[in-house]
């Protein structure tokens, strides 16, 4: 037998109910609940339908809950039972739920829709030509062309994966992951040789002191059997470089450009190049998100990594003695000079400084754009080209 704990109050000649002690399961619907309280007062429903102003017939319905409480009827049976009307609705809310699960099929798939379609950039990645021209609003469609773009396979971002160093990555970077690998393995290139890589690296050197000589970096690295990769970051993705292995002799480095700066542009390249001489990626790959923010914040292999390209960029040594001599009172004069003298681009000072006193406003006329030497240099998705770019407009329209 269902029981009420019910104090009473008059109030205007009614009695009614000033609190309702619900217990677990007491009530299914919120039908039931109104019809304890009727009992309780000894009305008939007539005289409740009168009462609330509802017709017989109707009051019937919500009754044997054929028909759904809704938020104006919860008002007004606790105006004449003093029931709070959320308590009604929470009932009665509970009761649709657990008909639903009863009547509705369990759809696994649905969960995986939501992270495809959601958190993946399906118009930017239409845009981009990653995926085949479909109407975003048709989910069906939408998911089988990304089927086809993650192979179907491993690669689907059914959640989050992780890599060797950064913990989860997201599926827009999954994806951006998946365009870098898919070009990479149509690339030809030599066996890779740890002492090529290291000749690389000395001819990559003779390159830091002028932008326009970047555009041959593809091919050193080609030459050493490491695959070079630009690919454009998607939107929000923060994705700054990577690195992975095809197989135990083809490492394949991706950059996106992220920070069109030539300081960050070898910095980040030679970040990627010491991942590659110590054989790190090869199991799980290396993504490294948001660098700038992260440096020298993470685990061992990334601060092997960093030292690695700032040593490149600026040896330690000298710019510890430059730091100490010149701070805090820097002068263009000393940083063109102190670049001249160690054969750099004043550009590969300039980031040291930044980063080491955090004022990224100083000197920025000294931070040459990049994109322009090296997008159509080296291998890419095609999206820093103008003439992609105009393509794709043509297509769309």
């Amino acid at each position: 037998m269902l029981t009420l704990d019910i104090r009473y109050c008059i109030i205007s000649d009614f009695a009614y109910f000033d609190c309702m002690d619900f217990k677990a399961g007491d009530y299914q619907t919120a039908g039931q609940v109104l019809s304890a309280a009727l009992r309780d007062k000894g009305w008939t429903k007539r005289v409740l339908a009168a009462v609330v102003g509802l017709d017989p017939s109707t009051l019937g319905r919500v009754l044997n809950g054929t028909k759904a409480l809704d938020a104006p009827l919860a008002i007004a049976f606790s105006e004449v039972f003093g029931i709070p009307a959320e308590r009604l609705m929470t009932v009665q809310q509970e009761y649709e739920l657990a008909k639903a699960r009863l009547t509705m099929a369990p759809d696994p798939s649905r969960a995986r829709r939501a992270q495809l379609l959601g958190e993946l950039p399906i118009a930017e990645m239409i845009s981009r030509g990653w995926i085949a021209p479909v109407d975003v609003r048709n989910t069906a469609a939408v998911e089988a062309e990304l089927v086809v773009f993650f192979g179907g396979g491993a690669d689907m971002p059914h959640a989050a994966k992780k890599t060797a160093v950064h913990g989860e990555v997201t599926p827009v970077q999954v994806a951006w992951l998946r365009v870098v690998q898919r070009i990479a393995e149509s690339m030809p290139a030599p066996r890779y040789s740890p002492a090529a890589v290291r000749e690389a690296v000395a001819k990559l050197q003779s390159l830091r002191s002028s932008v326009e000589r970047i555009g041959v970096v593809g091919e050193i690295l080609a030459e050493a059997g490491i695959r070079f990769v630009i690919v454009e970051s998607p939107t929000g993705a923060k994705i700054d470089g990577a690195c992975f292995w095809l197989n135990d002799f083809a490492p394949v480095i991706g950059m996106a450009l992220r920070h069109d700066r030539l300081d960050n542009f070898w910095f980040v390249l030679r970040h990627e190049i010491e991942h590659v001489l110590r054989r790190h990626g090869r199991h799980q790959r290396i993504v490294d998100v948001d660098m700038e923010a992260e440096r020298g914040s993470v685990g061992e292999e990334e601060r092997q990594a960093d030292a690695a390209a700032l040593d490149f960029c600026i040896p330690a040594d000298q710019m510890e003695t430059f730091m100490a001599k010149k701070a805090p009172y820097f002068i263009e004069r000393d940083i063109v000079g102190f670049a001249s003298t160690l054969g750099v681009h004043p550009a590969l000072v300039v980031g040291q400084i930044q980063h080491r006193t955090r004022r990224f406003d100083r000197f920025r006329k000294f931070l040459p754009k990049v994109r322009e030497f090296i997008v159509g240099k080296v291998v890419t998705d095609g999206w820093g080209n103008n003439e992609y770019r105009q393509q794709v407009n043509q297509a769309r329209a």
